[in-house]
């Protein structure tokens, strides 16, 4: 796909999902916040899904501590931001995107959310590139995959 259709395709979605790392780009304001941010300066309809939220709150409270996990939920309380809850249409899409793609349950969930609202997926995640025949991706740059030095 040549860049200006990419640049097209991604225009056409008036709302975005933000997966969990990009929105945890934006919490730690790592490359590609400032995309993130602009989003909703342009007013983007922005959707979470459950699970982005339970993702994000999930690795701040095992990394820092349940504090941290606690303010950044009362963070995403200020965004004008809509959580997507489990529905059985979500379900199914969600398992139809596991049964036949290598991802994980909670991306599969995430992805779902942005195909059943028909929305642009921001993501940091290279394994979401195996899902772009589904929907419209926005790939924020991907951190360096840490080096094992040599034994």
């Amino acid at each position: 796909m040549t860049d200006k259709k990419k640049d097209k395709k991604e225009s056409i979605s008036e709302s975005v999902v933000l997966d969990s790392s990009a929105l945890l780009a934006l919490w730690n304001d790592e490359e590609g916040a400032d995309f993130v941010a602009d989003l909703f300066q342009k007013g983007k309809k922005i959707y979470l899904s459950f699970m982005t939220v339970m993702e994000c709150r999930y690795r701040i409270w095992e990394n820092i501590d349940r504090q941290e996990s606690d303010k950044f939920s009362a963070y995403l309380d200020l965004l004008p931001i809509e959580i997507i809850w489990s529905s059985e249409a979500i379900l199914e899409k969600a398992t139809e995107i596991k049964a036949n793609y290598n991802l994980s349950v909670g991306d599969s969930w995430i992805i779902a959310t942005a195909v059943m609202t028909s929305s642009l997926l921001v993501h940091k995640d290279p394994e979401f590139e195996q899902v772009k025949a589904l929907l419209p991706l926005k790939p924020l740059p991907y951190k360096p995959k840490k080096k094992i030095a040599p034994a």
